[in-house]
């Protein structure tokens, strides 16, 4: 299936950027994927190329050093980058997130001073939410930024599952400050935190314990950001103004949600690959296994799925790209490609049989890294009250 996810109406570029990284994925990332995730290794290589093809600057603007393309575009790279390995996606989407939240909401100075290097990879980003009792309940956000009275806030807290938390050294943060009303949601500020890369007391007030291990999604790092009177001025609030994180972090949660989306996509489409090479490649019964009509059928589903998927992704950053708000497409995308891509990747497995519960068969890995997609960026119970609600709307 040549066509299975293509997409109509691209421009030159387009197809030249994405023609770029296919070819980068599977000579660079494939080969070494299943290895390095097994040792849970940081693609240290491989993020660096990256910064080489100018994808860490690919949605930000050429007047900062960037690409300047457009949040499609951006997915159709993701998607082909998770089918080499998720986990180098998740480097580059917390990444994205940070540009976006600044190139959307940053002030002119801010701009200034940190879209020029996150372009080049100089500055890698991550973004922090969550916290170990938070869960899907952002306004619950129990991390406090109080004001010394010398211009600078103390911050005290834990947050919790920043992805790339170690890696990066630019981490838009939201926590709780006195400004805003008395509604839990309107007294939430975002600052943007410097830092030297790395683990242990990062800084004055601020320590990184280290990696929690996962059953998937290996290579990258997942953190706390634990805080402790963590000193960080006022020009640091995203915007300049504070009270306004909630509202500036759910803009950015659209547009990562259309990432991870693309993501599901991306792993869904190698599942894919994987099923019916092997299925053309297996022979049982005197004929390959591909032409038994049970697998013929479950192979027919997987590729339905996995188009389908594609298009909802390209459908929900379309209407971003478009201006307009996106929470319903982005919603529907993310939870029907992370609900297919747990078939495709099943199905797939399945077509393995017995050898696709052996760690030298890529499918293995693909198997451990589904789940996480179910639940990033808000869990398929979440999308559906968002998808119900904004459906309900008059």
């Amino acid at each position: 299936m040549n066509r299975l996810c293509a997409t109509d109406d691209l421009t030159d570029v387009q197809r030249d950027i994405l023609a770029t990284v296919r070819t980068f994925v599977d000579e660079k990332i494939v080969p070494v994927a299943t290895a390095l995730e097994h040792a849970d290794e940081y693609p240290t290589q491989i993020v660096e190329q990256m910064k080489q093809l100018g994808l860490f600057g690919l949605t930000i603007d050429e007047s900062y050093g960037g690409i300047g393309e457009s949040l499609l575009t951006y997915a159709l790279v993701v998607e082909e980058i998770s089918r080499g390995w998720m986990s180098v996606s998740g480097i580059l989407n917390t990444h994205f997130i940070v540009a976006y939240l600044i190139t959307q909401h940053g002030t002119d100075e801010q701009k200034a001073t940190y879209l020029p290097r996150l372009a080049t990879g100089e500055l890698t980003g991550a973004f922090s939410m969550s916290e170990p009792a938070l869960g899907s309940d952002v306004a619950a956000i129990t991390t406090t930024a109080t004001p010394t009275g010398d211009g600078d806030y103390s911050i005290t807290g834990q947050k919790m599952w920043l992805t790339n938390g170690g890696t990066s050294s630019l981490v838009a943060v939201l926590v709780r400050s006195p400004e805003g009303s008395d509604r839990p949601h309107r007294n939430l500020t975002t600052f943007l935190l410097e830092k030297t890369p790395g683990f242990g007391d990062v800084a004055p007030g601020l320590q990184i314990p280290g990696k929690i291990e996962k059953m998937g999604y290996k290579g990258v790092d997942t953190t706390e950001l634990l805080f402790d009177g963590y000193r960080i001025g006022a020009d640091e609030i995203l915007g300049g103004t504070p009270g306004r994180g909630f509202y500036q972090m759910m803009d950015g949660v659209e547009v990562g949600r259309v990432n991870v989306a693309a993501r599901a996509v991306g792993v869904a489409h190698r599942a894919f690959e994987l099923g019916t090479s092997y299925a053309k490649a297996r022979e049982t019964f005197g004929k390959p296994i591909a032409q038994h009509q049970a697998v013929l059928f479950r192979i027919a589903e997987m590729g339905t799925k996995v188009e389908a998927a594609h298009q909802m992704v390209v459908r929900a950053a379309r209407v971003k790209d478009a201006g307009e708000r996106n929470d319903l497409e982005a919603g529907m995308a993310k939870y029907l490609a992370s609900e297919y891509c747990r078939d495709v990747v099943e199905d797939s497995f399945r077509i393995h049989g017995g050898y696709g519960y052996a760690k030298e068969y890529e499918i293995e890995r693909l198997y451990r890294e589904a789940p996480m997609l179910l639940i990033g960026e808000g869990t398929a119970d979440i999308q559906r009250m968002i998808i119900g609600r904004r459906l309900l709307e008059d």
